[in-house]
């Protein structure tokens, strides 16, 4: 467990976590052939040593083994100072511990600390001294004895602090649920939707951010007391080394995970904000407003999505120790490659960026577009689905949508045609099938859904059929159906009060043959 680390203060009670990072280079050649690391004694770092990359394993090995070695033999006699020298062998110092033999310093060494070799052996036999006292008085019973007081206080403060985030959790979900639903008289349902939403998007990061509190407590109470003990020590520092890289990926992936759900929630709350402003609620764009924020919301949630977890793969690269400086480059590279080969999808996204700016339609209106049509159940900037009225779910590209019928946009039509029969009194149809209209209109179950009064506008065509008398009904946007079939119910009974039949397709055939016409009168003469 060698790596170049930056020293941090630590104390007989509580160690500092300590700073990892890679081997570190301490040459400035082209080959980068030097490298350094620090030797540990109970999981504390020690001293560094530095050598060329490919013996510096097995000088930090041997090293170690002897410090290993030494420190336990001083650490079973019962002397209670260590003698650390520093001898000169073959113009080179060497140290030595308890009269045996450690290490050579050599210029590398000397190079970490830019100072010469012998200042540079002195300061390591200066560490050396310190280091190995304070182990031995760390095993002393009385030593081990208040760290375990302090073992105890900590796991103490553990379940204290445990049981109290359960309880805050515990009373936080409660509120949530007793917390009174947002509809009213006023409310539409959409907002309803967008202020569930939205409690669920803040439940779901509230309950994640609880998770990693706990976790917090217990894990870093728990590394806390494996610190506090000689003999354990290392096992943290063990730890910490396994641990870095997927503990850095956790938390960068819990980062993103809430990013996106506060996305959510901040998308929600703005859209539930602006259909509930009065500025905005008009009798005529109520309805539309909604659609529109809806369609708005799914797209930004979208985007947002995007967005966070780009971030997160990158800030999950950088948390590796990858530069993702090249990698930017490439990826910038990569994306002109693709752009190039994939031209529909852009062509896609930008014509579907139109279609939301300029409200062409939104979810839950009904369109056509060519032969297809059918009620918007999904739309992004890729592509439109609508489902028509067999069930079938179409999936349209967004670039392939030139010309695009909305029959539903702010209002509707219900354009009828009426036949009536030639021998009926036509003022009398005109003035049964206006009446009829007029009933309807003020009928409390469906005043709301005919905005406007009803229009005869008369005689459209002579048919084959009889008389063609047209009649436009205007509605709610996707109410034209309903309120077209129940008129031509109520007209049907009415015309059946007043006599007025409903002509159905007649042939007459005209004979012009006199020999026919003779025979026929001669037989009727017999």
């Amino acid at each position: 467990m060698v790596m170049a680390l930056g020293s941090l203060p630590t104390t007989a009670q509580i160690p500092f976590l300590p700073q990892l990072q890679a081997p570190s280079s301490v040459s400035n050649d082209y080959n980068n052939r030097t490298v350094s690391g620090w030797v540990y004694l109970d999981g504390r770092q020690l001293f560094q040593i530095a050598a060329s990359r490919t013996n510096f394993p097995e000088r930090l090995e041997d090293i170690q083994k002897k410090l290993q070695t030494i420190s336990q033999n001083y650490f079973e006699s019962s002397a209670k100072t260590v003698k650390v020298e520093v001898r000169k062998v073959n113009q080179l110092p060497v140290i030595y511990v308890n009269d045996q033999y450690l290490m050579t310093v050599t210029s590398e060494d000397a190079g970490l600390r830019q100072v010469d070799i012998s200042t540079s052996a002195n300061q390591i036999a200066e560490a050396l001294q310190e280091d190995l006292q304070r182990a031995n008085q760390e095993r002393q019973t009385q030593f081990l004895i208040d760290q375990g007081k302090i073992a105890a206080a900590t796991g103490l403060v553990m379940i204290i602090m445990s049981l109290g985030v359960y309880g805050w959790q515990r009373r936080s979900s409660r509120k949530d649920l007793l917390q009174p639903s947002p509809a009213s008289p006023a409310t539409k349902p959409i907002t309803t939707q967008l202020n569930q939403r939205q409690q669920q998007h803040l439940q779901e990061v509230k309950k994640r951010l609880f998770q990693l509190t706990q976790a917090g407590i217990w894990g870093g109470g728990s590394f806390i007391i494996l610190g506090l003990f000689p003999y354990t020590r290392a096992f943290q520092l063990g730890i910490l080394n396994a641990a870095q890289f997927p503990l850095r990926l956790a938390v960068v992936a819990l980062g993103t995970y809430v990013a996106i759900r506060l996305s959510y929630a901040l998308i929600d709350r703005f859209a539930s904000t602006l259909i509930s402003s009065g500025a905005f609620l008009t009798p005529e764009s109520s309805e539309r407003l909604q659609l529109r924020v809806s369609t708005f919301s799914g797209v930004t949630k979208s985007i947002a999505t995007a967005v966070c977890v780009g971030v997160g793969i990158l800030l999950a690269l950088v948390s590796l120790g990858i530069d993702i400086v090249p990698l930017l480059a490439g990826a910038s590279l990569v994306g002109v490659a693709v752009s190039l080969a994939s031209q529909n999808l852009i062509k896609d996204a930008i014509n579907g960026f139109l279609i939301i700016l300029e409200d062409q339609y939104a979810l839950g209106d009904v369109i056509a577009v060519g032969n297809v049509g059918g009620l918007v159940e999904n739309l992004n900037l890729r592509m439109t689905q609508v489902r028509d009225s067999e069930g079938r779910l179409i999936t349209i590209p967004n670039s392939e949508i030139k010309i695009v019928a909305n029959l539903s946009s702010r209002w509707s039509r219900a354009d009828l045609t009426v036949p009536v029969a030639y021998e009926a009194n036509i003022d009398e149809a005109l003035k049964l099938i206006e009446n009829i209209a007029l009933e309807m209109d003020r009928d409390p179950q469906w005043q709301r859904q005919i905005i406007e009064t009803p229009q005869v506008l008369g005689i459209d065509v002579f048919g084959d059929r009889g008389l063609i008398i047209r009649v436009w009904i205007k509605t709610q946007p996707l109410k034209q159906w309903d309120v077209a079939r129940e008129y031509r119910r109520r007209l049907k009974v009415a015309f059946d009060q007043a006599g007025i039949s409903i002509p159905v397709p007649q042939q007459a055939i005209w004979v012009n043959d006199p020999q026919l016409l003779n025979s026929h009168g001669n037989g009727k003469a017999d």
